[in-house]
């Protein structure tokens, strides 16, 4: 897999030979308070971004996240953030890189201690909120966690948007690489997220957002928030857990790929090694 370059130019595929993998933010309730219905999504995604205990989600939760994962054989994910369980890690922190790098390293150290405990091990990682949408520009903060992956366990593939600079220092570092699209996030004319503060920036129409995922896997470019055509390259797609109707909206985007030929699989092995 590789990092995505412009596609104005590439034909429409087909789709009764392709797969694509279907993605979830998991893990992410605390204590006493819950978020989202991890079981359900469970049932329909392929793989789980867990959270790692910094931006949401406690021990309990996270290895009982990943023994539901093991059992319905879904690739296990370390959802690496900002140390920021009050803003759920969608605020931006300017943490020195190498604060970064040991933060990251802690994170998919203790979701991978869970996942083995489980049955199986940290399959891929993907940062959250702030620290995805920062690393698509912060040239330093990017590197911090590229470090991370390289130290930790340089097999370990990491995902993120497509033409980050996140995504190609991992390739040049030579992580494998693994492009996302959204399915129930808006665009900008460039290709990145609109912002959660700004209107539309989040979608919420099961059969608008499944066929969306449909064009994306086919290659044709989709609407951004201002109408424009975009082209994404996507090798999985993301439903965001905490969003309302999440398992009526991951339900309907597998059913549909479903219905078109597209095969919804894991992009990365899955079971204990």
């Amino acid at each position: 897999m590789t990092t995505a370059h412009p596609t104005h130019h590439r034909p429409t595929r087909r789709t009764d030979d392709v797969r694509i993998d279907l993605n979830s933010d998991l893990g992410e309730s605390f204590g006493r308070w819950e978020l989202g219905d991890d079981a359900a999504l469970l049932s329909i995604v392929t793989s789980a971004n867990v959270a790692c205990g910094f931006h949401a989600g406690d021990p309990t939760v996270l290895r009982t996240t990943c023994e539901q994962a093991v059992e319905r054989g879904v690739a296990i994910g370390a959802q690496v953030g900002y140390r920021d369980l009050a803003g759920f890690g969608r605020r931006f922190i300017d943490v020195p890189p190498a604060d970064l790098t040991n933060d990251v390293l802690y994170q998919i150290g203790a979701l991978d201690a869970m996942a083995r405990v489980a049955g199986d091990r940290v399959r891929y990682v993907k940062p959250h909120g702030a620290l995805y949408n920062a690393i698509v520009h912060h040239e330093k903060q990017a590197a911090a966690v590229v470090e991370a992956v390289l130290a930790y366990d340089p097999g370990l593939p990491v995902m993120g948007l497509p033409g980050s600079r996140w995504l190609r220092l991992a390739e040049e570092a030579g992580l494998t690489v693994v492009r996302e699209a959204f399915a129930d996030r808006a665009y900008t004319p460039e290709g990145t997220l609109v912002p959660r503060g700004q209107p539309g920036a989040i979608l919420h129409d099961a059969t608008e957002i499944a066929d969306r995922c449909l064009r994306i896997v086919r290659r044709e470019p989709v609407a951004a928030v201002d109408g424009t055509a975009v082209p994404i390259e996507a090798d999985s797609l993301c439903v965001h857990g905490d969003s309302p109707g999440a398992v009526d909206i991951a339900r309907t985007v597998a059913a549909r790929l479903g219905a078109a030929g597209v095969a919804v699989a894991p992009f990365t092995a899955v079971g204990a090694s």
